[in-house]
């Protein structure tokens, strides 16, 4: 019989924040593979690592992390075969994501390669914009409002409409398009209800209002943006 492919969602950096199934299956797999992104520290096998008995075949999974689909995929391309493999041989295969791996995550492309040909299992994993909301004590959504998630590498004109239609925002992925997410709020008169997260749980976390920033973020950096009408949302924020 072959393997199960699993993609085990791992959270946004804190390795207490791995549910109890990823744990589970982390312990038993005999192979696990991650993402690299060029030829930096694998981010989901430095989550991983404390929950790792050790002993298991490690397939890192070299990345280009473009802003053009096509160069990215190559990776994905070998590392498919080699995973196949394994599962063909039947033995299990965990890919660990980052966050969630329904939810921007690399396992989607991976998933769309193998899940034709091999049983397949997702565990869920808690997203930074979830992750984000607590620690900035900043409630997503209440009773009516509308969420919207939105990526920073949309342009303006894609983005403006999306934030006027809801009440309640998260604006991921900002790295070098920060600067100019920061001013499309500015100037749209948001900046009040604007918090900035960035590296939620992990060692170098910031959280403080979007207006005390700077022009700079990284890729794991994101916006949480309110302009409802519950006083509840706002009432207790951290920064």
């Amino acid at each position: 019989m072959s393997g199960t492919l699993y993609g085990i969602g791992l959270g946004p950096g804190d390795p207490e924040l791995l549910t109890l199934k990823a744990h589970r299956l982390l312990q038993r797999v005999p192979v696990i593979a991650y993402p690299a992104p060029d030829g930096a520290p694998s981010l989901a096998r430095t989550i991983a690592a404390p929950h790792l008995p050790g002993g298991q075949v490690e397939l890192p999974i070299g990345l280009c992390m473009a802003v053009d689909r096509a160069p990215g995929q190559g990776g994905y391309d070998a590392a498919a075969p080699e995973i196949a493999a394994h599962l063909e041989a039947g033995r299990d295969v965990a890919v660990l994501c980052e966050g969630d791996p329904f939810f921007y995550g690399s396992f989607l492309h991976l998933f769309a390669r193998l899940s034709p040909r091999f049983a397949t299992e997702i565990v869920p994993g808690v997203s930074s914009v979830m992750a984000a909301a607590a620690a900035l004590r900043r409630p997503l959504a209440v009773r009516n409002d509308r969420f919207a998630v939105l990526p920073a590498t949309l342009p303006d004109a894609a983005l403006r409409p999306a934030i006027e239609a809801a009440e309640s925002v998260a604006i991921l992925k900002l790295g070098r398009h920060f600067g100019r997410v920061k001013a499309l709020l500015a100037e749209m008169g948001l900046m009040a209800g604007a918090l900035y997260a960035e590296r939620v749980t992990q060692g170098g976390e910031h959280l403080l209002p979007l207006a005390e920033t700077g022009e700079t973020a990284p890729y794991f950096a994101l916006i949480l943006l309110y302009k409802g009408a519950e006083p509840a949302i706002l009432a207790s924020e951290r920064p």
